[in-house]
């Protein structure tokens, strides 16, 4: 949470490792700057986000997640989470999304690819252009000569 300003003391180190402790009647404020999940490990949390609102006219964008539950958050998008249950504490994790980059070939690399593709293309084509030219031949040659004629037998 990188954006976040999370404090080592707001971490629980004892209750459950890797998550924040969110004390019943606090609310704290979170805008990731990077793209990631909100996972609830203990507890329930309200939680609603900035608007403008893409749902239904009714849709304020608050929810209510309980234990187990998690939500995407997108980066930059703001939202207040505090704990739903009386004197009850609520722990949640946070995890970034995986980025995915597609694999870049060095540019020599994709010359010599393209120019090994380009050379086989062209070593298929000579090929076919050739038994194209044979056969054309073939059957210029077998047009010129005369057909044999089959034997006729006259019955009497």
């Amino acid at each position: 949470m990188s954006a976040l300003t999370l404090t080592q003391t707001q971490q629980s180190a004892t209750l459950l490792p890797g998550t924040w402790r969110l004390e019943a009647g606090r609310a704290i404020a979170l805008r990731p700057r990077e793209d990631g999940v909100l996972r609830i490990a203990h507890g329930r949390v309200w939680l609603t986000f900035d608007g403008p609102h893409a749902g239904p006219l009714n849709d304020l964008g608050d929810r209510v997640l309980g234990a187990g539950e998690q939500l995407p958050v997108r980066a930059g998008q703001r939202l207040v989470l505090e704990s739903s249950e009386r004197g009850a504490p609520a722990f949640f994790g946070w995890e970034f999304a995986p980025r995915f980059q597609a694999a870049r070939t060095p540019r020599r690399q994709a010359v010599a690819q393209s120019w090994g593709e380009l050379q086989l293309g062209l070593g298929l084509a000579a090929r076919s252009g050739g038994r194209l030219l044979s056969a054309l031949a073939g059957l210029a040659v077998g047009g010129l000569r005369p057909r044999p004629q089959p034997d006729r037998c006259t019955a009497m």
